[in-house]
């Protein structure tokens, strides 16, 4: 992805004009053209780099970003939107980032939870755009719906690999949706994993796991299980649901080892949460991002005395993490825009490295800036010529 390095000339200073024509304009990307990265150019990557390499790099990059993360150079703000109830249950929201000096990414996602029976579409549907915080031209813009879905998995392994026993053979799935796929993929790819169990209150979503889990040519054990084996047997959880708002918890009654994990999906709504308030008490909880996860994840349900520190900040004590190994931990999942951000970019190198993407010129604009009209007078001349 195009950034402009960081300017460290003695005398470059940002408001002088000389900074404008001798440091910023020869480091500039002068072309107009916006990169289009759709379903097509996104899946093509995927054929030509692997599923495992794509899922790998994801995980090792959100890794990295996490680590790296200093909420001075990068401002997320809390996700926002519209829910609504009509005509169908749904959300539309807007999860920004700015990378100070480098981009603005935001993605637009819609959460309809009714969409694969009634218009066979996926219950989430997203694009991402990638701007320059220099000029705000849009760099890219890109499918967000598989994107979704990779990061998603990756956020699930990276929590899974800082809070879970590294023993841990037994994946439990709640939840056969899109989802569940790249969940069990992505744990996959950091664990031994030896058997999946898998649940779903629609037995056609659990009879086709399968079938939708062969291109990854997974080497496990699948066996459908109830909820109660699931809690009982399992090292680790995903729970990705479209239970209704204030149709949870899932379950009430559970027992479980002493070391499961919690990958806490499916809470992505005002009042609706997968998990119940018992079991979060007596576990240790740890947010993406608390703004959110107060609102619509599992802390919902908490007082934030009940709530322990970030994944960033997890990420960064090792004492902690041996901690929560030995302890039933569960990841609150809303989805951060920090995960858009390195999914985008992680993709926008693969489009530039395979010279993939559609390249168009969205914005209008001609030779003299301060003309509105100018690319209209151009193309009549042209046109009267």
């Amino acid at each position: 992805m195009f950034f402009l390095s960081p300017i460290k000339e003695k005398n470059c200073h940002i408001n002088s004009k000389w900074y404008i024509e001798n440091c910023l304009f020869p480091r500039m990307n002068k072309n107009q053209e916006t990169i289009i990265i759709d379903s097509d150019a996104v899946n093509e990557i995927i054929i030509k780099k692997g599923l495992n390499k794509v899922m790998d790099d994801l995980t090792s990059s959100l890794e990295r970003a996490l680590s790296e993360y200093n909420s001075e150079d990068t401002h997320i703000p809390a996700r926002s939107g519209f829910n609504y109830k009509k005509p169908f249950l749904g959300l539309v929201e807007w999860m920004p980032l700015m990378k100070k000096g480098e981009e603005v990414v935001i993605k637009v996602v819609g959460y309809h939870p009714e969409n694969p029976e009634l218009f066979k579409v996926p219950t989430i549907l997203s694009t991402i755009s990638s701007y320059d915080t220099h000029t705000g031209h849009l760099n890219h813009l890109l499918d967000g719906v598989l994107l979704t879905a990779l990061r998603t998995g990756a956020s699930s392994a990276v929590a899974t690999k800082l809070m879970a026993n590294p023993d841990s053979e037994i994946l439990g799935i709640i939840g056969c949706g899109a989802q569940s796929v790249t969940q069990i993929h992505a744990i996959s790819r950091l664990f031994d994993i030896e058997e999946v169990l898998y649940y779903d209150s629609d037995q056609a979503s659990m009879d086709s796991l399968k079938e939708r889990l062969a291109p990854i040519d997974l080497d496990i054990t699948l066996r459908q299980a109830s909820i109660e084996e699931i809690l009982e047997q399992s090292d680790i959880i995903s729970t990705a649901t479209s239970i209704e708002p204030h149709k949870g918890p899932l379950f009430e009654q559970y027992n479980c080892k002493a070391h499961l994990h919690i990958n806490a999906v499916g809470a992505d709504f005002p009042g609706k949460f997968e998990l119940p308030k018992s079991l979060l008490q007596n576990s240790k909880v740890c947010p993406d991002f608390l703004d959110q996860a107060v609102i619509e994840g599992e802390c919902q349900q908490l007082e934030s005395s009940d709530i322990g520190p970030s994944w960033v900040e997890l990420i960064k004590s090792e004492e902690l993490q041996q901690e929560y190994k030995s302890s039933v931990t569960v990841f609150d999942s809303t989805g951060w825009a920090l995960e858009d951000q390195v999914v985008a970019d992680l993709f926008a190198d693969y489009t530039k490295e395979l010279g993939l993407g559609t390249r168009m010129n969205i914005e209008s604009y001609s030779s003299d800036e301060k003309n509105p009209y100018g690319a209209i007078h151009q193309f009549s001349r042209l046109s009267d010529s």
